[in-house]
Formats: C-alpha cells, sequence, structure tokens
C-alpha cells in the first residue's frame, strides 16, 4: 500500500480566518446644535440702505449727465435752434450757475470750453459719493462697522 507521508511537525498550520464580526447597531447622528444669537460680524457688507443710496447715485448720474451733454454741446459748436440740444441747455443752466465765473471762459462763442461745466460734475459726484457714505453710516446696524468702498 502506499505510504502516506504526513505534514513534518515544525510546519506553519495557518491561522484560522476570524469570524465576520456582526454589523454595528445603527447609531442616529446627533442633532444640528443652533446658537441662542447669531455671531456678529464688526464688518457688514450690505446691511445699510441700498435703495436710498442707489437713488441718490441714480440722481447723481442723471446731473453729470446732463452737465456733460452740456459741456460737449458748447465744446462742439451745437445749435441751440435744436430743440434737444435747447432742452439740455435749458435744464442744466440752473445746475451750473454757481459755478460760472470761476475761470475764465477762453474760446470763441461758436465753440466754447467752459470749465465752469466741469468743475459742476466734479462737485455734484464728490456730492453724491458724500451721500452715499452718509447713508451708509446712519443705517448701518449698530455695534458694526459700514463697509467702506
Amino acid at each position: 500500500m502506499a505510504d502516506q507521508q504526513s505534514a513534518p511537525a515544525s510546519a506553519p498550520v495557518p491561522a484560522p480566518a476570524p469570524a465576520p464580526s456582526p454589523a454595528p447597531a445603527y447609531v442616529p447622528a446627533p442633532a444640528p446644535v443652533q446658537a441662542s444669537a447669531p455671531a456678529v460680524s464688526t464688518t457688514e457688507q450690505g446691511r445699510y440702505n441700498f435703495r436710498a443710496a442707489a437713488v441718490v447715485g441714480f440722481i447723481v448720474g442723471v446731473v453729470d449727465i446732463l452737465i456733460a451733454a452740456r459741456f460737449l454741446g458748447k465744446l462742439f459748436g451745437a445749435s441751440g435752434q435744436s430743440a434737444f440740444v435747447n432742452f439740455i441747455y435749458q435744464v442744466s443752466a440752473p445746475l451750473v450757475a454757481p459755478f460760472q465765473g470761476i475761470f475764465g471762459n477762453g474760446g470763441s462763442t461758436a465753440n466754447s470750453f467752459e470749465t465752469a461745466d466741469l468743475v459742476a460734475i466734479v462737485v455734484y459726484a464728490v456730492i453724491g459719493w458724500g451721500l452715499v457714505m452718509l447713508i451708509r453710516i446712519i443705517s448701518a446696524p449698530h455695534g458694526t462697522k459700514p463697509a467702506t468702498s
């Protein structure tokens, strides 16, 4: 008969496979914790009265466009007999009147470089910027610094 050879005693014996562990029981996630008071930032953007600032910006923009149209009309010698040009001159005249005479007018009567128009544009733009900043400061929440831009 055939001799069966047994495995030598010094040969390593494979370790038994670990028993599969049971699946962990379902543990519900903890509920999110809500703070009792919201965190207050020291700088808040967009919390001022945006509509009031937009209205001021719109009005200043319209005034500056009217004065710029007047400046260009005078510079290029647009005819005052045209209804549109006459309208621009009539509407913008009271806006420019406080600044007439600051600088001398150099140029002919047909084409004139009116420095009063340029001064008026700059002054009205600065006044508009100041009003917008004032609106942002006044309407900012207490304890915050309004964003600057």
